[in-house]
C-alpha cells in the first residue's frame, strides 16, 4: 500500500524526493488559514489538502487563526517560524505579501515563496435596488448633491482601497464609510449603508433585488451580464482580492514543485470549477514564476494607491 500511494504521489509530480533522498512530504503536513472557517479560501485549501493526502499517504490537516486581511496575520507569522521543508504552508490573501511588510511584525517582502495563487474573490460594490443609481458614473453624479455611506469589511483590504481610489478618480467623496462585520441584503434594506463592499455570495440570496454597481477584479463576473470592473468604470489601475498558497523562504524547489502539481489539479477538478460557477469566484492556478511577477506588480500598485489617499 505504502508503495502504491508513493507511486500515485510520484506520478502527480514527476519526483518526490528531496535532496537527502528522502520522500516529501515525509510526515504530517499543515496548511495554515489566517481566517476562520468557511469561506472561499478555506473551502479550496481543505480541497487541496484532501488531494495531497491522498496522493502522498501522508496526514494534511488544514488550521484556521484569526487575522483576516489588515494584519497583524498570526496565522503568517506561524508559517514564517516553521521549518523550510514544507511541512507548514500557508494559504494566504494578497494583503500578507503586500501588507505584510509594511507593518513591522517580522515579514519581509522575501519572507515567504509563492508555491501558486488559486482563488479571485468576487467582491463587488453593491446599492439597493431602489437606489437612483445602478453604475459608478451613475452613483459618482448622485454623490456630488447627496450623502452616500459606504459599508465594508476593513479599510485597509484590499477592495476597500481600490474603491477609495475610483470615487477620488470620478471626483467624489463618500460621506461616511463604516467597517461591518457581516455587509449582505439586510444591510442595505436597514439603510446601514447606502453602498457595500462585499462578496457576491453575500447578496446572492437577493441578487435580484440590488443594484451591482462593478465588480473589483481584473474581468467581469460571469453570471453579473452587464456590469463592469470598477478598474474599467473608473479608469484605475486593477487590483484584486486573490489567495494562493506560500512556503517559507529557503523550501526546496522540489517540495514546491510538488505541492503545486497537487493543487493545479485540485482547481482544475469538477468540484473546484463547479464552486466558481456556483458563486462567481474565480478558481484557476498561476504558478510560481507568473505568482512572483503578479505580486511585484500588485506591490507597486497598492503603493500608488497609497501614495493617491495620502
Amino acid at each position: 500500500m505504502k508503495k502504491l500511494l508513493l507511486g500515485t504521489a510520484l506520478a502527480l509530480s514527476g519526483s518526490l524526493a528531496m535532496a537527502d533522498g528522502h520522500a516529501y512530504p515525509s510526515g504530517p503536513v499543515q496548511m495554515i488559514v489566517p481566517w476562520p472557517p468557511g469561506d472561499f479560501e478555506d473551502i479550496l485549501t481543505r480541497m487541496i489538502a484532501a488531494d495531497m493526502a491522498e496522493a502522498t499517504g501522508q496526514a494534511v490537516s488544514v488550521v484556521n487563526r484569526p487575522g483576516g486581511g489588515d494584519g497583524p496575520f498570526p496565522g503568517a507569522l506561524e508559517v514564517l517560524e516553521a521549518p523550510a521543508d514544507g511541512s507548514v504552508v500557508g494559504s494566504f490573501v494578497i494583503g500578507v505579501p503586500i501588507v505584510g511588510p509594511k507593518i513591522d511584525i517580522g515579514i519581509e517582502e522575501d519572507s515567504f515563496v509563492p508555491v501558486g495563487i488559486f482563488l479571485t474573490y468576487p467582491f463587488v460594490l453593491a446599492a439597493a435596488g431602489d437606489a437612483p443609481y445602478s453604475n459608478m458614473a451613475e452613483l459618482a453624479a448622485h454623490a456630488q448633491d447627496n450623502d452616500v455611506v459606504l459599508g465594508h469589511f476593513g479599510a485597509g483590504l484590499t477592495p476597500t482601497k481600490v474603491s477609495f481610489v475610483a470615487a477620488q478618480e470620478m471626483g467624489f467623496e463618500f460621506a461616511d464609510e463604516s467597517a461591518f462585520d457581516l455587509l449582505d441584503c439586510n444591510t442595505l434594506s436597514s439603510g446601514d449603508a447606502d453602498v457595500i463592499n462585499t462578496t457576491l455570495a453575500l447578496i446572492e440570496p437577493c441578487l435580484d433585488e440590488v443594484n451591482v454597481l462593478a465588480n473589483i477584479g481584473n474581468e467581469p463576473i460571469a453570471k453579473l451580464d452587464g456590469v463592469g470592473t470598477l478598474a474599467s468604470q473608473a479608469g484605475i489601475d486593477s487590483l484584486e482580492l486573490w489567495n494562493g498558497l506560500f512556503v517559507t523562504k529557503g523550501t526546496p524547489q522540489n517540495v514546491i514543485d510538488t505541492i503545486a502539481e497537487i493543487a493545479e489539479k485540485t482547481m482544475t477538478s469538477d468540484e473546484a470549477q463547479a464552486l466558481m460557477a456556483e458563486t462567481g469566484a474565480k478558481v484557476y492556478w498561476q504558478g510560481q514564476a507568473e505568482a512572483e511577477a503578479r505580486i511585484a506588480t500588485d506591490r507597486a500598485t497598492d503603493a500608488k494607491f497609497n501614495d493617491m489617499l495620502n
